[in-house]
Formats: structure tokens, sequence, C-alpha cells
């Protein structure tokens, strides 16, 4: 990973993606930029928010955000790879559900993902 695209002293932008919290929406899984610590959903979720941040702000470098993943992607060179320990904490709360947020998805969810 791009050592100048990853900054260990930024915390996440919170416990779930920025932009479905504010339209009250649902994220399937959540990453986070390691440059600047938003926390977007996943290219799986609906609105796929995560990547979107890197296409508007050319951040490189995300890290999964879910308990128990350490995994970093970088969308430059499309390479999955490790990386340091971020600013904590390193994931969303065990105990919020997946799908999330609780009381916002769907019946439905599964047939809305992406593939």
């Amino acid at each position: 990973m791009s050592n100048s695209s990853v900054n260990v002293d930024v915390p996440p932008s919170g416990t779930g993606c920025v932009e479905c919290l504010a339209t009250r929406s649902w994220w399937l899984h959540l990453r986070r930029c390691a440059e600047c610590g938003h926390v977007g959903c996943c290219d799986n979720s609906p609105s796929q928010h995560a990547t979107a941040h890197h296409r508007a702000t050319g951040h490189r470098v995300i890290q999964s955000f879910e308990p128990g993943e350490d995994w970093f992607f970088d969308y430059r060179d499309g390479q999955f790879g490790s990386g340091p320990a971020l600013a904590p904490p390193s994931s969303h709360p065990a105990d919020q559900p997946v799908p999330g947020p609780a009381g916002a998805v769907p019946v439905d969810w599964e047939s809305r993902l992406h593939d």
C-alpha cells in the first residue's frame, strides 16, 4: 500500500456509512478510507459510497471496517494487501447488525445487492 495514501492518526468518521446515515439508507459492509477516515459502504451495497468517495477525492486506499478483518485495498492498482494499524476503532461495533443500520434494512435486501 502507498504510504502517502495512509494516515494512521485520523480516526474513522463514525460507525456507519456517512452518506447512508444521512439519507436513511442501508449498507451491507463498511470500508474506511485510510487517508481521511471516511466510512462508506462496500460495492455490494446499493449506493457504493466507499468507491464514490475514492472517485470524488482520489483517496486510493481503503481498509475493511468489519470486525475481524484488517485487509486493505488500493483502487489504483486493484490489489488487496496489508497495511499499518490505523487509529481506533478498527471496525464498526461488533453488535451492529450486518447489513445495517438496524431499522433501515429492507426485508428484500438480498435482492438489492450489487454483484
